[in-house]
């Protein structure tokens, strides 16, 4: 039995799995070792970077549902078969991160909604637990299947600029989250929802500036203004009919995610 810690990941992926070994599985160094996961519509193959001896560490695919899928440790060595040397299950959660993204994309132009997110941060989190939040959020909006009509203004397009209102951008900005803000610019209605006014006469430019965010105030004024670091720009993934391959920069892993 191998030992995955932990044993279940956010829909979205993109946390980092560690395989403890058996003695029995603790091999020569020319065996490379595989995870296959295999779901109800979806199946992922990732490589492992060991970290010594008796463990490995791979990245969570983005899975397609909540369900608790089958996990093969598969093992491979040049001129011998492919052998699975373990099994195990592992479970694929919605976490809060994934309801906060499905909440804001719902509310995009729901005033009373935008409003309570403003409540919110007079309850200023701490600077670490915003880039936390920051960095799981932004990757669960990524993972979103986002409606092609999605806006970040909402479906009202009827509205015109001089509305004043709040916006998802004023909330992103507002709480500093560097990662949001930039995956909402590169989303219709993104660079719009720069020259919006809310009730107080703030755009959420002059909210960055206001706030001394100075890194998010260059992301919302350069024109060569670069991704935040995260995960995400760690991660290249390229899509291919049913299939989709993705490296991980960091780990060096590759994950096969196949329908």
């Amino acid at each position: 039995v191998m030992k995955l810690n932990p044993q279940q990941a956010p829909l979205y992926g993109d946390s980092v799995i560690t395989v403890q070994l058996t003695e029995e599985d603790k091999v020569e160094d020319d065996v490379v070792f595989y995870l296959v996961f295999t779901g109800s519509t979806v199946q992922h193959c990732t490589s492992t970077r060991k970290i010594n001896p008796g463990s490995l560490e791979t990245i969570s695919p983005g899975h397609d549902c909540c369900e608790t899928v089958k996990v093969a440790l598969c093992a491979s060595r040049e001129g011998h078969p492919v052998l699975v040397v373990a099994e195990d299950s592992f479970q694929f959660v919605q976490d809060e991160a994934y309801d906060a993204a499905q909440f804001l994309a719902t509310c995009a132009g729901n005033q009373q909604a935008l409003n309570f997110t403003r409540f919110l941060d007079r309850s200023r989190p701490p600077a670490a637990d915003v880039d936390f939040l920051d960095e799981k959020v932004a990757l669960a909006f990524r993972h979103l299947k986002l409606p092609a009509e999605w806006n970040v203004l909402g479906a009202d397009q009827s509205l015109t600029e001089n509305v004043p209102r709040e916006t998802l951008m004023h909330f992103a900005v507002r709480l500093g989250l560097l990662r949001l803000t930039w995956f909402l610019l590169q989303q219709p209605g993104g660079r719009g929802a720069l020259r919006i006014h809310n009730n107080e006469g703030a755009t959420p430019v002059s909210l960055a500036l206001e706030r001394g965010y100075q890194k998010l105030h260059q992301l919302l004024t350069e024109e060569e203004a670069r991704e935040p670091d995260s995960w995400s720009t760690l991660s290249h993934t390229v899509h291919s009919g049913d299939y989709s391959v993705k490296h991980h920069r960091g780990l060096d892993v590759y994950m096969l995610t196949a329908e």
